[in-house]
């Protein structure tokens, strides 16, 4: 029988979970010596790349020794929590990161209290003490008073503490003790790491926690057998969620080793591998022994909290970008990422529409910029909390916030979310000249906050929230102070137009942009929307004139990409999205339907 350890990595987003994993895979030997292989080599898909954040939990398989070490990378953001609470399940212990630096973070607190609730006793890695401000102790401390706090039991509490520099290479169980390499870490999984539970004596039964596909063979359960085994060949019966039974038959099982999937015959309790051959496969199915059918608890998700809608793009450019335009083909689009991705909902609201629930703006602005990669055309509305009723109360999602700023900034940021209802509950000084501050505010607060809060701090402020509950609703917030300014106009906007314009406000079109009647090209410097006409060019004469021929100067547009602007609109706006471009536009195009719709709405 194999020697079996499942280990998740968890931790709070840039606390160097995938750098980690990019060290055991080097030194367990699972590369060639000649092989080349990329930095963060886990974070495989190129938004992953581009923003240096894991977005889907990974999975892949290490040799030490005489142990199969299965390890799963998982994401850090809040706005991904359904990928690491499905892995958490798969795993018999978790590696949970914490920078000796920032310390606990929202997102350290919400993987712990489900790594817990799980029974798991977790390692705690202290990353990055090669950090001049690194304060190993102080962390170790904070981690086990968030323990404490979490309730947890006996056992749990005495958790074994790996002191790391990931990027280094190198770990260590005393502060004192020299730096070489990761066996320190290596040991302590092999020493603490509980065997998994289960016999490959009794009735097989599996769990898929993962979906993928492929063009040749089609959908893939990546699955963790709890008990039995599973052979290539195997009848098997699949209970879905729903309690419905499906009869099939294994047609491959992909077994990982590093970052290669290789095929096998057989596999055991314990291990993680790939199933392909049941079409109707999703997560959180049981496969089972047709003679002895038993499912397993399905996954629990907790629920979304934000939505907006999606819908076919039909302003005066639609079709003239994108190469999927159409409602169908949205449509298709969507159903295919609600299927890996279980803490997304996708309801048809007809007409074209589609109300698409998230975790957070994240979630939706990573799937909005995928589909415009692929050559989608859409557009998306301004994001809304969901609320729910109970006991004849009104309900909103409340968020836990947590902010690194310059001493000098923090007045600004208390009156900001002030404003946006948030509570403070804490102030702590830390170190180089930054406090941090603790608040809870309802979730409608945050939307279009984080724009400004790096505006307010120099960029030099570090913001983070995770979901905390629901609470009754807090009242009407503030909107956005600036008002818009809007074409009023079809054609192209000319340089000599947006000069005359720049002293009404932050522009967003150069010169040469296609601009339409209703289409949002600048921010107002006052509160109220203005019309204005970007296409005016300047009357020419054949008379020379001393002076009116310089050269005008323009000021650069305002950077608006996908969250930014997701955040700036307002809720009589839409954002139009092609592969070329992004574009802010009034719901209503035409001026004078307009000021009809916002007096009747008055």
């Amino acid at each position: 029988m194999q020697k079996i350890k499942n280990i998740a990595v968890i931790a709070h987003v840039d606390h160097g979970k995938t750098t980690l994993v990019d060290g055991l895979l080097q030194q367990s030997g699972t590369f060639r010596d000649n092989q080349q292989v990329d930095e963060r080599v886990m974070d495989s898909n190129d938004i992953e790349k581009e923003r240096g954040i894991t977005i889907l939990s990974k999975n892949t398989a290490i040799t030490y020794g005489d142990y199969k070490i299965n390890i799963i990378d998982t994401p850090g953001h809040a706005d991904f929590g359904g990928e690491v609470e499905r892995v958490l399940k798969m795993v018999d212990s978790v590696l949970l990161l914490v920078d000796a630096q920032e310390g606990v973070m929202p997102q350290t607190k919400f993987v712990v209290k489900k790594a817990l609730e799980l029974g798991h006793r977790p390692i705690v890695v202290v990353n990055k003490i090669d950090k001049p401000g690194a304060e190993p102790d102080r962390v170790v401390d904070e981690v086990f008073d968030l323990f404490a706090a979490m309730d947890a039991n006996d056992e749990q509490l005495e958790f074994p503490v790996v002191y790391a520099a990931a990027r280094d290479g190198y770990a260590k169980i005393n502060l004192e003790d020299e730096n070489k390499d990761l066996t320190p870490l290596f040991e302590t999984i092999i020493n603490e790491v509980p065997e998994p539970k289960g016999s490959p004596e009794n009735p097989t039964q599996a769990q898929v926690f993962t979906l993928d596909s492929d063009p040749f063979i089609g959908k893939i359960g990546i699955s963790r057998i709890f008990n039995g085994r599973l052979k290539k060949g195997d009848t098997l019966t699949l209970v879905r969620a729903d309690g419905e039974k499906v009869n099939g038959r294994i047609t491959k099982l992909i077994g990982f080793k590093g970052l290669d999937r290789i095929e096998i015959e057989e596999a055991e309790a314990g291990d993680i591998v790939a199933v392909a051959g049941f079409a109707s496969v999703d997560i959180g199915d049981t496969l089972c022994d047709p003679e002895h059918i038993e499912a397993l608890d399905p996954l629990h998700i907790e629920e979304p909290t934000l939505s907006v809608m999606m819908s076919v793009n039909d302003s005066p450019l639609a079709g003239t970008e994108g190469k999927h335009v159409t409602g169908n083909k949205i449509k298709d689009r969507l159903l295919k990422e609600v299927e890996t991705n279980i803490a997304m909902r996708v309801e048809d609201a007809g007409e074209g529409k589609f109300r698409v629930s998230g975790r957070g703006e994240l979630q939706i602005t990573i799937l909005a910029e995928n589909m415009r990669r692929e050559g989608f055309e859409f557009s998306l509305s301004r994001p809304e909390v969901i609320t729910k009723e109970e006991n004849g109360v009104h309900l909103e999602p409340f968020e836990f916030v947590v902010v690194d700023v310059p001493d000098e900034y923090s007045g600004a940021v208390i009156e900001k979310l002030g404003k946006r209802k948030a509570e403070m509950k804490s102030m702590t000084p830390m170190a180089d000249g930054y406090t941090r501050i603790e608040f809870e505010i309802p979730a409608r607060g945050l939307i279009g906050y984080r724009g400004e809060f790096l505006t307010d701090t120099k960029g030099e402020g570090i913001i983070n929230s995770s979901f905390l509950e629901y609470r009754p609703f807090s009242g009407v917030h503030h909107k956005r102070i600036n008002g818009a300014l809007v074409s009023m106009e079809n054609g192209v906007a000319a340089g000599f137009a947006i000069f005359n314009l720049q002293e009404r406000g932050k522009l967003m079109i150069k010169p040469q942009d296609k601009v339409y009647i209703g289409m949002v090209i600048g921010e107002h410097a006052r509160p109220n929307d203005l019309d204005v006409n970007p296409i005016k060019g300047k009357q020419l004469t054949n008379v020379r004139a001393s002076g009116s021929d310089d050269a005008i100067k323009l000021v650069p547009p305002m950077d608006m990409n996908l969250e930014k602007a997701l955040e700036w609109i307002e809720d009589d706006e839409l954002l139009e999205i092609t592969p070329l471009n992004i574009r802010i536009r009034k719901k209503v195009l035409d001026p004078v339907a307009r000021k009809r719709a916002s007096r009747k709405a008055k």
